[in-house]
């Protein structure tokens, strides 16, 4: 997988705003392939994102969500200059971690 992830965060207002794109196939598990064989779920399960170290987001995904998705989310207290950390880890166990710097 190529760019696991492009991460947007700034400050609007006396909130930081991040947006997330994930690259991932995200596949359900129910559909089948052109020999008719299932293709086996693979889907992210956890999703977690630190600032500055400490935790302001964790989500439990399933098969519902979306190839490639698109996370959007804020938090109060951030600043410019501050680190956000985003970790996702899927059902087969491949992890990714990416971060970016709040303008």
């Amino acid at each position: 997988m190529a760019d696991p992830m492009k991460i947007r965060a700034a400050v609007v207002g006396d909130a930081t705003e991040v947006k997330v794109l994930m690259s991932h196939e995200m596949e359900t598990g129910q559909r089948k392939d052109a020999q008719g064989k299932i293709v086996p779920a693979w889907f992210i399960q956890t999703v977690s994102v630190t600032h500055n170290g400490r935790p302001v987001l964790g989500a439990q995904w399933g098969t519902a969500i979306a190839k490639n998705p698109f996370l959007s989310f804020r938090f109060k207290g951030g600043a410019k200059g501050d680190k956000i950390q985003i970790t996702w880890v899927d059902n087969r166990g491949d992890k990714r971690t990416d971060e970016a710097i709040v303008a």
